[in-house]
C-alpha cells in the first residue's frame, strides 16, 4: 500500500514536469537555460522562431556565441552573479542576420547545496517598441531643435481652450516662461484679442491661418484642429511665428514705395511744367524722351490747365526732346485737336531735326498745325494774333457806340 502510494506520487510528478516542460517549451516568451559554463543547456520553441536557430543546433553551444549582446561581451556572464530584479535590453543578431532588440529577464538556478548552477532566461522581441521609442525621440529632439531655435510658439489647447503645451523661442520673445500658459484658457488670458474667431472656427473643425499682435509682437498662427478616432476634434494644435521683422521691413518698403512715387509725381510735374507766359498763353517746355505714356500725362495736364485759366494759346515746346516713338506724333495731333476743342489753338515749336525725320517718316500730315523755331516765335506770334483779334473788336465795337 505505501508503495503503491508513493508509486503515484512519483507519476504525478513526473507528469506535472513534463507539463511543465511542454508549456516552457510552448511559451510565447524567449526561453533559454544555460549553466556555469555559459553552455545552453534548453532552448525552447519560441527561441528557435526568435532567433532562428534550432532546439539540437542550439543546446551545448556557448550563450555568448550564439546569442552575443551586442556591446558587451561579459552580458551573459553577470548573469550568474546579479539578481533578476531590473530587466536587460541588448541587441541581438538572428541567424538571417537581421538584428533585434531583446527584453530579457532571468533567475539564478541553485543547486543541492545552494550554489549557482546555471541561469534561465526568458525574454520578448521589443525591436518595434525600442523603434518606435527611438523615432519618438527624434521628432522630439527635432521638435525641441526647431522651438529652441527658430522665432516660434508651438502649442496646444483642449476642447475648452486650456493650453496643454506651450514652448518655443517665440515664448521668451514674448516675454513668457516656457510652458508659462500650461493650465490656462487662451480665452480668459487673451480676452478680447482679435485671435479668438480663428480658435474658434479651429476648435469647430476648420483649420485656419491669422494673424494677431500680442505682447508688443505681430504673430502669424496656424490653427489645425486635431480629431479622435470618431471624427471629433478633441484639441487644436498651433503653429505662432514672430513675424514682427517682416512686418516692419514690409513698412519700411511701403513708406518707401510712398516716398518714391512722391518724388516720382515731383518728377512728372517739374518734366512737365505749364507756365502762363502772358496773359491767355500757356506754354509747355518739355525734356527728354517723350513716350506715348508721357504724351497722354501731358493731354490730360494740359487739357485741364486750359479749361482753369481759360487760356486761348497752348505753346507745345518740343526744344529738349530728344527723341518721340511711333505713337507720340499721332498723339500730338490728338492734343492739338483736343486744344481746339476747348477754344484754344496749339501751337509746336522747337522740333529738331530727328524728330521731324520721324514725323515725316510716319507720313503724318502737320499742315493744319501752327509750328515755328522756337518759343520766342510762338509767343510774338500768339502776341500778334491777339493784338489783331482787339483791334478787330474795337472796329467792330465803335460803330455801336456812334
Amino acid at each position: 500500500m505505501t508503495v503503491s502510494t508513493a508509486s503515484r506520487e512519483e507519476v504525478e510528478v513526473e507528469q506535472l514536469a513534463r507539463r511543465r516542460a511542454l508549456l516552457l517549451q510552448r511559451a510565447p516568451l524567449a526561453i533559454v537555460q544555460y549553466g556555469a559554463d555559459l553552455r545552453i543547456e534548453d532552448w525552447n520553441e519560441a527561441a528557435e522562431r526568435l532567433f532562428g536557430h534550432a532546439r539540437q543546433e542550439a543546446l551545448g553551444r556557448r550563450v555568448d556565441e550564439l546569442l552575443p549582446a551586442s556591446g558587451d561581451p561579459d552580458a551573459w556572464r553577470r548573469l550568474l552573479t546579479e539578481d533578476g530584479a531590473a530587466p536587460r535590453v541588448w541587441s541581438h543578431v538572428r541567424k538571417d542576420g537581421g538584428a533585434a532588440s531583446f527584453e530579457w529577464r532571468h533567475e539564478r538556478l541553485l543547486d543541492e547545496r545552494g550554489e549557482v548552477g546555471g541561469v534561465g532566461v526568458f525574454g520578448q522581441d521589443v525591436t518595434e517598441r525600442i523603434e518606435q521609442g527611438r523615432r519618438h525621440q527624434q521628432k522630439e529632439l527635432i521638435l525641441r531643435t526647431i522651438g529652441q531655435t527658430l522665432p516660434i510658439v508651438i502649442w496646444a489647447i483642449d476642447k475648452e481652450g486650456v493650453f496643454t503645451f506651450h514652448e518655443g523661442k517665440g515664448a521668451e520673445i514674448a516675454g513668457l516662461q516656457q510652458g508659462e500658459h500650461v493650465g490656462k484658457n487662451v480665452f480668459e488670458l487673451y480676452a478680447g484679442s482679435e485671435g479668438h474667431e480663428p480658435l474658434r472656427r479651429a476648435l469647430a473643425g476648420e483649420g485656419s491661418h491669422s494673424i494677431n499682435s500680442t505682447h508688443g509682437v505681430f504673430w502669424e498662427n496656424w490653427e489645425i484642429p486635431v480629431r479622435d478616432e470618431r471624427g471629433e476634434v478633441y484639441a487644436v494644435v498651433g503653429l505662432t511665428l514672430d513675424i514682427s521683422q517682416a512686418k516692419s521691413t514690409e513698412q519700411e518698403l511701403r513708406t518707401k514705395l510712398e516716398l518714391i512715387e512722391r518724388q516720382q509725381q515731383v518728377i512728372r510735374d517739374l518734366s512737365t511744367p505749364i507756365i502762363q507766359v502772358w496773359d491767355g498763353v500757356l506754354t509747355l517746355p518739355m525734356i527728354g524722351v517723350l513716350d506715348s505714356q508721357r504724351t497722354a500725362e501731358v493731354m490730360d495736364t494740359l487739357l485741364e490747365a486750359i479749361s482753369r485759366t481759360g487760356a486761348r494759346y497752348a505753346i507745345l515746346d518740343l526744344t529738349g526732346v530728344d527723341m518721340v516713338d511711333t505713337k507720340t506724333a499721332s498723339y500730338l495731333l490728338d492734343l492739338v485737336g483736343a486744344i481746339r476743342l476747348l477754344g484754344a489753338e496749339g501751337i509746336v515749336t522747337g522740333i529738331r531735326s530727328n524728330v521731324a525725320q520721324t514725323i515725316v517718316s510716319l507720313g503724318i500730315d502737320l499742315n493744319n498745325i501752327t509750328t515755328l523755331g522756337n518759343l520766342r516765335a510762338a509767343l510774338q506770334h500768339c502776341i500778334r494774333q491777339m493784338s489783331k483779334e482787339r483791334a478787330a473788336a474795337a472796329v467792330q465795337a465803335a460803330p455801336e457806340r456812334r
